[in-house]
């Protein structure tokens, strides 16, 4: 019989790895307001929801060293530190994501995004970050696993990884639908070369969640 033996600890590391994912959840929140605002020629924040974004990326990061920090040489933890290291680097990126697609768009004024393509971008912004919300419900989940080691919390932590997965895969699918609509309707090459790696960019948010359910499939693996 296995022992939970997080309840030798005072704090568990997976306390601060939910911590962090709260700060990527709130930076998707600001994430989609700034999109919005990019694209709305009413709105003149964008430029303040970026650094809403960025100050949180840093919050984010803090947690992340902090983590880091506290998990001394010789500390007993149910799974093998690095694996703790590997899930909390894919979660670190998806805000990281964020801050990386701001830093883009600023480079062009908005008025150079198509129109055809504004509604197809909103649909891909809400297609990588609609699993977000579950990265938290994953680590709830999964803490109570580490405590318990019971089957069936373990089966709900799957299907969170199962979900995150098929996030990613439709995600992948509009990807590609919206890069053929690019080549096909455009003809200016700078058009082109920023709108493929903005929706490349937006892509990799979608993969960074799906590898962070990865290295949680890991961990709890028998």
């Amino acid at each position: 019989m296995r022992i939970p033996i997080l309840s030798m600890f005072m704090t568990s590391p997976f306390e601060g790895l939910q911590e962090h994912a709260e700060k990527v959840r709130d930076g998707a929140a600001m994430f989609r307001i700034a999109i919005k605002c990019y694209l709305s020629a009413e709105c003149e924040s964008f430029e303040r929801a970026r650094q809403d974004v960025s100050d949180l990326e840093h919050q984010a990061d803090a947690v992340k060293r902090r983590i880091r920090g506290h998990l001394p040489k010789g500390t007993l933890l149910p799974v093998d530190k690095f694996q703790i290291f590997d899930y909390l680097k894919e979660q670190d990126k998806v805000i990281d994501c964020f801050e990386h697609v701001l830093d883009w768009l600023a480079f062009r004024p908005a008025d150079k995004i198509p129109e055809y393509f504004r509604g197809d971008m909103f649909f891909l912004v809400d297609s990588v970050l609609d699993p977000i919300d579950r990265l938290n419900e994953m680590l709830t989940d999964a803490r109570r696993y580490f405590k318990t080691f019971s089957q069936e919390d373990r089966k709900i932590v799957k299907e969170h990884v199962r979900e995150l997965r098929k996030k990613e895969g439709q995600a992948d699918i509009l990807e590609a639908t919206l890069k053929h609509d690019i080549f096909a309707k455009e003809t200016d090459a700078v058009t082109i070369f920023h709108l493929i790696r903005l929706v490349e960019m937006l892509g990799e948010i979608a993969d960074h969640v799906e590898n962070a359910g990865d290295r949680m499939r890991a961990m709890i693996a028998r």
